[in-house]
């Protein structure tokens, strides 16, 4: 599959459609696939952490969620034309689980959340076969493997931060029989409910760092992260 590169790091050139496509291949093959979202922070933590790029670049699917991978792209003369985002991303693999008669596993984040976010999950996706789930304070890592492998999940869904998630999935995936994992940050607590995604007009425009930047003035350190980025592409074309 099609990548580009921007500071060492991979970023996959597909669509949601098309690495969908290329996932139910994998699957029918028997092939484990990781999914993780890249971002002009993630990719600045990665050249400062090579652990952190080794987890990027050796996953299957680099998606490349925020607009400032798209921008670095027309920098280089790339290939992106659209973001891909880690929550996006989720919501098209639950409806492909549905659709696919695959089960599902949630794992991470507080108990209520989890739970709440399995809860509205089951009734947006009525079809969907969540075959288990677990809070992300459990300390039995054998233990919660062979929850998961008894379940019948064949996707599983990480939620411990990144990247702590990843980590995870690298060490504990060939003890499992799922086909797909996803890390997917603070995804549960949006289903849940406890946040709120932004807007469709800054989500349209890729702009729901400002949204949260509005509503958070404290991430302005952070989002810091994207003019740096962008200087550092545009120097190294």
């Amino acid at each position: 599959m099609k990548k580009e590169q921007y500071l060492g790091v991979n970023v996959s050139v597909m669509t949601y459609s098309e690495i969908l496509d290329d996932l139910r291949m994998r699957i029918k093959d028997g092939k484990q696939s990781t999914v993780i979202a890249v971002n002009p922070e993630k990719v600045i933590t990665a050249n400062q952490n090579p652990l952190v790029k080794e987890l990027i670049n050796d996953s299957t699917y680099q998606i490349p969620d925020g607009i400032g991978m798209i921008l670095a792209s027309k920098i280089k003369g790339g290939e992106l034309s659209e973001r891909v985002t880690g929550i996006d991303m989720m919501e098209q693999l639950l409806r492909f689980a549905a659709e696919e008669d695959l089960g599902v596993f949630f794992y991470g984040a507080k108990e209520e959340i989890v739970s709440e976010a399995k809860t509205k999950i089951e009734d947006r996706f009525p079809s969907l076969n969540v075959a288990g789930y677990e809070n992300g304070y459990v300390k039995d890592n054998e233990a919660l493997v062979k929850k998961i492998n008894d379940s019948g999940a064949q996707l599983l869904f990480v939620a411990l931060g990144s990247p702590k998630q990843e980590l995870w999935i690298k060490e504990h995936m060939g003890s499992l029989n799922v086909k797909v994992f996803q890390g997917v940050g603070g995804s549960f607590d949006v289903f849940s409910g406890k946040t709120k995604r932004a807007p469709a007009f800054f989500r349209k425009f890729g702009i729901e760092w400002l949204y949260r930047l509005l509503k958070e003035p404290k991430r302005l350190k952070r989002q810091m992260n994207l003019p740096i980025f962008l200087l550092k592409v545009l120097r190294s074309r």
